[in-house]
């Protein structure tokens, strides 16, 4: 059988490798977004699925506008009986959805209808849901829409961070689309059409998204720290006399017991930074100044005077330093 694997981000790294030794199934291409500028030097990077591929031999499609008629040409072109999608990156027109003889299929990475769109990991922590997990489904025209082949379930753990959901979907994409693969080869794929009544969006996060929220709960600012571990990461504001300067968080503690105006410091020592929340604290355990590394926020406040009742969380400046 002959497979087009579509995808950028690194979730679906395992999928492809399995692909690559699946015996009976044959990857006659790999198309993925074009290379990107990243780090400090803005170099070049390719995409984690062409660098896989390129370890394999495998023929790179990387178009610009997939809805361009020569990218539509060359998907066709390669006859593929399945074509198999996760986190490529650009909708798919019709033409790339009919293109597979058997079928055309996404691994998402919720378990739908729930968190259909581009961030549903992040999604599911933040909300605070109990389980995450792999959906197999019929590509269609809509947003996620399409029939659902099938589905693994897995628990979301109690200190469960966006990265750590992240890494353990992309081996359960590839669990799954071992199981589906099977059922489109002997025609007995299932069709379940979803359930709009519980549809739900997770749309595209951007910087903006980690903003911490003090009046929140503690339980609330746990789930947001998590979610957004390691991108785009939680993140606050620290007043200084150079103005306010922002610290990311990645992990936190809840306290509950302790009180006081929403975003005051409360003590900042070897244990951390505690800070006051909508009812409660939270006791800050991972932190990063812009500019500077990531370190324990015990150690930050060894070179960072931190007096109980410094407010943060306000900023002034809607543009930042920090490195991407």
């Amino acid at each position: 059988m002959r497979v087009v694997f579509m995808g950028t981000g690194e979730i679906g790294v395992p999928a492809l490798r399995w692909l690559l030794g699946a015996p009976g199934w044959e990857v006659v291409a790999a198309v993925t977004q074009p290379d990107k500028p990243a780090g400090r030097k803005l170099e070049l990077r390719a995409s984690a699925i062409k660098q896989l591929a390129l370890e394999h031999g495998v023929p790179i499609l990387q178009p610009l506008k997939m809805r361009a008629p020569e990218s539509l040409a060359e998907v066709v072109a390669l006859r593929a009986d399945v074509i198999v999608v996760m986190a490529y990156g650009q909708i798919l027109p019709k033409a790339v959805l009919s293109a597979g003889r058997l079928a055309c299929l996404n691994l998402h990475a919720s378990l739908l209808p729930r968190w259909r769109g581009a961030a549903p990991i992040q999604a599911a922590i933040e909300a605070g849901d109990k389980t995450s997990g792999i959906t197999v489904m019929h590509m269609a025209e809509g947003l996620d829409t399409g029939d659902i082949l099938l589905a693994h379930v897995t628990p979301i753990r109690r200190r469960e961070t966006g990265g750590s959901l992240h890494d353990r979907l992309g081996v359960i994409a590839a669990e799954a689309l071992a199981e589906a693969l099977p059922l489109v080869a002997a025609g007995r794929a299932p069709r379940v059409p979803q359930d709009e009544t519980q549809a739900n969006y997770a749309p595209k996060l951007g910087r903006e998204n980690g903003a911490i929220d003090w009046s929140a709960t503690p339980a609330e600012i746990d789930r947001r720290i998590r979610a957004m571990n390691p991108w785009p990461a939680a993140h606050t504001f620290l007043p200084t006399p150079d103005g306010p300067r922002q610290l990311k968080v990645f992990s936190c503690i809840q306290h509950r017991r302790e009180a006081g105006p929403a975003g005051g410091v409360l003590r900042a020592d070897r244990r951390g930074i505690l800070v006051a929340a909508g009812t409660g604290a939270v006791l800050l355990r991972d932190v990063q100044m812009e500019g500077k590394r990531r370190m324990s926020a015990g150690e930050f406040v060894r070179g960072h005077a931190l007096e109980p009742g410094i407010v943060v969380g306000k900023s002034e400046t809607k543009n930042s330093n920090f490195p991407p």
